[in-house]
């Protein structure tokens, strides 16, 4: 007859991994079973593998659809790490036990109507694996019951106590937890067919199978190790009629399902993160099993957690004695004596930092939380680990730009006119249209060249998700970019959409991506008939053509769009202006500040039409304020305008003859930006002073909030200049002793500018 030892354990405790070492080792068992869909057996052998570090997690996903995946993550101190780990160093076989994934994809897949209602699911709730934060497990918290019965308002505290810093023999305390929760399932009131109540049956069922076919085997000893709640139902004197098993699992549907390993972080071990099985503290429970003894297990964690924490303080300047150390842990003894926990637990030793090592500040020990509470690692896995082909091509290119994933947050600088950091360029831009978002772009600091970019990049277990999903395009990084962007073009509804998708294959370098949504664009804008789209397609069609001999791409198709485009938005822009509303003018005011910005970009792209059509709108009473205030000023900062007509339409728009909102919305689109022309032009400025101080006084409250409104937009020391220079009773011209300036003096620096920002006409 076989002897099944059923190890209830929890999911990523410490002590309940050193419980499951010491019980295997004194049952000596020839076959253990771990909690898990069976699907896990064929890549359970990698966890032997030297390239296999903690954390990771077992991917299990749906082969037709990806993004229905479910994450499996352990680390080392995770009782199922050890069982298997355990099981491969003697040499006995391991396996997994649990409704298969295919069944519960497919389950899933029909509850949730249509497959596209599952392409939003990024993981399922499959028992303890990682779920969704939206999905948390609904069923009674044992633990907490448990903790309550025994005087505990903290769950985690109370598991610490009980289990994790208990030294006793570990076969009886499986049994006493079995036991426990065989009780608290015994009162739960929940319905037959409470979903959870409804999948949970299922899982059992399905474990309690797999369970008797292995006892068939003729096994003498079989340990299980499973979840604490699971415990009761997989001891073989509980166990229903297989008839009655075998009825619950009978016409399930299934899919097609794949199985690799993939790196996994601390930080998504956290409960915080959504993982419902996950703890509140990666970093201490790993300390807690890496450092724990038997000669004294409590002076050791204690001791050594406290060197850490005064290490990890000295990285970040502060100072941290030995001996400050030394009575933060006779500290943390006293707490834990004084609070009648068997020894130090996290929150005591926490307490005894701040007030020794911290000097009762909090915000030294937040840098501890982020360093060694929580941690910043990020595991590994072996080459040999089935993966999809661009991933491994993915993990290649990551090799040979020496571009390693982390977990924590880091910013990359590149010089594009480096070769190598070329690559790692063309890289992140490329994943970046994939939809596999591990770097973001991040400001480059004071420099406006453009062979410079800076990257915030930070690796998330689920873009190993997003890379198996963007597999379907090809097998290599740039075919598969190439891929889907022509995918993306094709089926893009707007004009702005495709001048940036073109602008990411310029930076990613991807000439026939290029090639693709050039088509496609033509084709849009020849029939795009609303000015606004247009307009909003100029800057990022100028970005290509500015930028393209940099990134070394051919542009001509693009110049030709943007000069067509150009035009046809020129000829609409008038009739497209009239008879706007608010909204509408805003929308409008956006999109030509846009074009201006792309026009601004290539200075040997003809203007004229571009002058006129703002002419037009600028010179028009039936024009939205907010829309002909902006065409001016653009017309004033291109020159295009003098100053005494500038100040006959402010004058027009401003007279008590134009009710107040209108008026507030030429002056709101005539002076938005920076305040950088008010400062410096002593003029303007003036004839706006001269404006404010000509309003009647029974219309200036009607207008001052107006005004707070528009000057609202400049920076606070701009704001604070412009009083300055309104206070001294003139605007800001020059003192009567400052000199003229000298442009003899000063063309070489202004031939070196032109050169530099390429208007080599000037130069």
């Amino acid at each position: 007859m076989t002897d099944v030892h059923v190890l209830g354990i929890r999911h990523h405790g410490p002590g309940s991994a050193r419980s499951v070492a010491e019980a295997l080792a004194t049952i000596r068992p020839d076959l253990v079973l771990v909690e898990g869909p069976p699907e896990l057996d064929p890549v359970i052998p990698l966890v032997a593998d030297s390239g296999m570090i903690p954390p990771v997690a077992a991917l299990i996903y749906a082969a037709d659809q990806p993004r229905l995946a479910t994450f499996y993550p352990l680390a080392e101190f995770s009782p199922e790490w050890v069982a298997f780990r355990w099981a491969h160093s003697v040499g006995i076989p391991v396996r997994a036990i649990d409704l298969p994934a295919a069944h519960s994809f497919a389950l899933h897949a029909a509850r949730v109507g249509t497959d596209d209602d599952a392409d939003n699911e990024t993981d399922i709730d499959a028992g303890d694996a990682q779920p969704s934060p939206a999905q948390q497990p609904y069923r009674p918290d044992a633990v907490s019951m448990l903790a309550r019965a025994a005087g505990y308002s903290d769950a985690e505290r109370w598991w610490e106590d009980a289990v994790e810093h208990r030294t006793s023999d570990p076969i009886d305390r499986f049994a006493a937890i079995t036991d426990a929760i065989a009780e608290i399932r015994a009162v739960d009131g929940r319905p037959a067919g409470h979903p959870d109540v409804v999948e949970n049956t299922r899982r059992e069922a399905a474990m309690r199978r797999l369970l008797r076919a292995a006892m068939r085997e003729g096994h003498a000893r079989i340990a299980v190790v499973c979840g604490a709640y699971h415990a009761p139902a997989l001891v073989p004197a509980n166990f229903p009629a297989a008839t009655a098993d075998n009825k619950l699992l009978a016409g399930l549907p299934k899919t097609k399902v794949a199985v690799t390993w993939v790196p996994w972080t601390s930080d998504r071990l956290r409960l915080a993160t959504g993982y419902g099985a996950g703890v509140t503290a990666p970093g201490w429970y790993q300390h807690l099993f890496a450092h724990w003894t038997a000669q004294d297990p409590a002076a050791d964690v204690a001791t050594t957690w406290l060197v850490r924490v005064a290490r990890t303080l000295r990285q970040e300047n502060l100072d941290a004695s030995t001996a400050s150390v030394v009575e933060a842990s006779r500290l943390a003894a006293t707490l834990a004596a004084v609070r009648g926990r068997p020894s130090p637990g996290l929150v005591e030793l926490d307490d005894a930092a701040q007030a020794v090592l911290c000097d009762g500040s909090p915000l030294p020990l937040a840098l501890v939380r982020r360093e060694l509470t929580i941690g910043p690692g990020l595991g590994s896995v072996p080459e040999s680990a089935p993966t999809v082909p661009l991933a491994a091509d993915l993990a290649a290119t990551q090799r040979r730009l020496r571009l390693q994933p982390k977990a924590m947050e880091e910013v990359v600088a590149i010089d594009l006119r480096k070769p190598a950091q070329l690559a790692r360029s063309v890289l992140l831009h490329r994943l970046t249209l994939l939809g596999v978002d591990w770097g973001t772009p991040a400001d480059t600091g004071r420099t406006t060249g453009t062979f410079k970019e800076a990257w915030t990049l930070r690796w998330q277990p689920e873009l190993a998700v997003a890379v198996v999903e963007a597999g379907r395009y090809g097998t290599t990084i740039a075919a598969a970019a190439a891929a889907c962007v022509a995918e993306r073009a094709e089926g893009s509804g707007s004009l702005a959409g495709l001048s940036e998708l073109l602008e990411g294959c310029l930076l990613a370098d991807l000439p026939d991506g290029i090639g693709s949504v050039v088509s496609v664009l033509a084709e849009r804008t020849a029939v795009q008939q609303d000015v606004a789209p247009l307009l909003e397609t100029i800057a990022p069609l100028a970005r290509t053509c500015r930028y393209g001999n940099v990134r070394g791409v051919d542009v001509t198709g693009v110049h030709t769009i943007l000069d067509a485009t150009v035009v046809r938005a020129c000829v609409g822009l008038p009739v497209a202006c009239a008879g706007l509303d608010n909204a509408a003018a805003e929308a409008m005011r956006r999109a030509m500040d846009s074009a201006q910005h792309g026009l601004s970009l290539l200075p040997d792209l003809p203007l004229d039409d571009w002058h006129r059509a703002l002419a037009a709108v600028a010179g028009s009473d039936r024009i939205h304020g907010s829309v002909a205030g902006r065409a001016t000023r653009l017309l004033l900062d291109a020159g295009l305008v003098e100053r005494d007509e500038v100040a006959a339409r402010l004058s027009r728009r401003l007279s008590i003859a134009t009710p107040a909102p209108e008026a507030a919305a030429w002056l709101d689109g005539f002076l938005s930006g920076d305040a950088v022309l008010l400062i410096h032009d002593r003029h303007l400025l003036q004839i706006i002073d001269d404006w404010v101080a000509g309003v009647q006084e029974d219309m200036f409250d009607d207008v001052l909030p107006l005004l707070r409104r528009t000057f609202s937009g400049f920076s606070r020391p701009e704001r604070r200049e412009i009083g300055e220079q309104l206070s001294q009773g003139q605007g800001p011209a020059r003192g009567p002793d400052a000199a003229e300036p000298d442009l003899g003096r000063a063309g070489p620096a202004i031939r070196t500018m032109a050169r530099i920002l390429g208007w080599e006409a000037i130069a």
